[in-house]
Order: C-alpha cells, then sequence, then structure tokens
C-alpha cells in the first residue's frame, strides 16, 4: 500500500508540474492575445497541446494508481477521491501530510489556470467583438444610400467611404 501512496502523490507532483508549465503559457498568451499576435498563438497552441498530452498520461496513471488502492481497501473506485484517501491515511502522519500537500498544491495550480483563462476567454471574446464590429461598419458602409453627388460634368461620384481601407493597427 505504502508504494502505491507513493506513486500517487508522485503522479500528483507531476500533474502540479504540468500544469503550472500550462499556467505560465497562459500568462504568456495574455500578452500574445492583446498583441493579436495569430502566429505566436499558434505557436503556443502548439506548445499547449504537448503539455495536454503529458497531463492526459499523467491523469490515466493517477486513475491507475487510485484503481489499485481501491482495490487493496476494498473500496468503490468510482466514489475514492484524493481527499477521501488523506482521510484514510489516518495515524499515518508523515505520509498524509505529503499526500495533502501535494493536492493542496495542485487545486491551488488548478484555480490559478481558472483564473487566467477567464481572463484570456475575455480577451479573446472582446477581441472578437471588435472585428465583429469592424466587420459590420465596412459592410455597412458598402450599403450607404446612394446620394445626390455630382461633380462639375453632371456625373453622379461614389461616395470616398465606399473603397476606403484603413489600417486598424494605427
Amino acid at each position: 500500500m505504502a508504494s502505491l501512496i507513493e506513486n500517487l502523490i508522485w503522479t500528483l507532483e507531476e500533474e502540479n508540474q504540468e500544469y503550472k508549465k500550462l499556467l505560465e503559457l497562459a500568462k504568456e498568451k495574455t500578452s500574445v492575445i492583446i498583441q493579436g499576435d495569430v502566429a505566436k498563438l499558434n505557436e503556443m497552441t502548439a506548445r499547449e497541446q504537448e503539455h495536454t498530452d503529458r497531463l492526459a498520461a499523467l491523469e490515466g496513471r493517477r486513475e491507475e494508481v487510485i484503481g489499485d488502492i481501491a482495490t487493496v481497501l476494498n473500496k468503490d473506485v468510482g466514489t475514492l477521491t484524493v481527499k477521501h484517501i488523506i482521510e484514510l491515511l489516518a495515524g499515518q502522519d508523515k505520509v498524509q501530510q505529503m499526500l495533502s500537500d501535494v493536492h493542496d498544491r495542485l487545486k491551488l495550480t488548478l484555480n490559478d489556470m481558472v483564473v487566467i483563462n477567464n481572463v484570456n476567454k475575455q480577451l479573446i471574446e472582446e477581441s472578437l467583438e471588435i472585428v465583429n464590429f469592424n466587420i459590420n461598419y465596412i459592410n455597412g458602409l458598402n450599403q450607404l444610400p446612394e446620394t445626390a453627388n455630382y461633380n462639375k460634368g453632371a456625373y453622379n461620384q461614389q461616395s470616398p467611404l465606399v473603397n476606403s481601407r484603413f489600417d486598424a493597427k494605427n
């Protein structure tokens, strides 16, 4: 049983390290989103995918270890959680504390991820609103009603706004 708990602690620690790497990428992504650097954003997404793949493998490992612990303790694997395992380790203070510490660190890292991801989500939504506004504005210019805008030769001139182009980054 002790080696199973050690494996669980190791797995949770590795998951925490991967989430911390993802957290750093998410923080970096905030400035990339603000700058509107799509190429850098694509590169970062590829790097995030590498960490996500590692996390999926670690999650599988964690579920396997918890399944083994459930078998040893004769508990239902569907209801056995890390928190419950911590409670079951009463009397084994050192191991209980180690598992509790890594569990708490992982929870804090995940909470930080949620905060940063919500900020990034809001920034992306605002960027999309600006893009949609600009698209609608430009489309609206093409649909301006034609007015009497004659030149000296009595020919109707097209509005200079209809074919205008502008650089939104200026």
